[in-house]
């Protein structure tokens, strides 16, 4: 009993720093979410003072994120998405794989092994669809020409997403000399294309 009640008060009072952190980014004419991410680092593990439970803020992240996923889909169109195919289809994959291959030759050039910088490459090249749909219908501009374009091109990213998380396998089990094999990558790229097809 008691420990729940530990629970229930460290949730507590991470949402009151939720709360107060993105109403003072609201006032300064920033997004809310800017707040909220203030207030996960304030009562996180790496900084001094108060500490939120960590397995309960993993749950109610998930949980969170579920919903703002469903956000999401309810802004989703198909035919506002094939309208705007031709801008958000080339454009989310070049700036997409520009943006992997700048992260992942950075991170190369910082000495990372080749496996664990086209992992980086991946994950700095994706935008969070849930950020931007949220920043988008904050001003006013997610059901204007420009809005529909976004959510395209963030739906096309997040398809890449999905390849993404299918070739890492691939790509973690690199051969000796720390880079993947072309073969593994290739097979693995080939069965993601077969699960995003069917």
């Amino acid at each position: 009993m008691q420990n729940e009640l530990i629970v229930l008060v460290k949730l507590s009072a991470s949402l009151a720093a939720a709360l107060v952190l993105g109403l003072v980014t609201q006032r300064l004419k920033l997004s809310p979410i800017v707040g909220y991410l203030l207030a996960g680092v304030a009562v996180g593990q790496r900084t001094p003072g108060f500490t939120a439970d960590e397995q309960s803020a993993a749950l109610f992240a998930e949980i969170g994120i579920v919903l703002l996923m469903f956000g999401v889909g309810l802004h989703f169109n198909l035919r506002d998405l094939l309208a705007v195919r031709r801008v958000a289809l080339p454009g989310a994959l070049i700036q997409t794989l520009t943006a992997a291959m700048l992260a992942t030759c950075i991170a190369r050039m910082a000495g990372r092994p080749w496996s664990a910088a086209i992992i980086i490459g991946l994950a700095a090249s994706i935008a969070s669809t849930v950020v931007a749909t949220r920043l988008l219908s904050d001003h006013d501009t997610l059901q204007t020409e420009r809005g529909h374009i976004a959510v395209g091109w963030l739906i096309v990213q997040d398809i890449l997403a999905v390849l993404a998380l299918v070739l890492l396998p691939a790509i973690t089990s690199a051969n000796g000399n720390g880079g993947p094999g072309a073969s593994g990558l290739l097979a693995a790229l080939g069965l993601a294309l077969l699960k995003v097809a069917v």
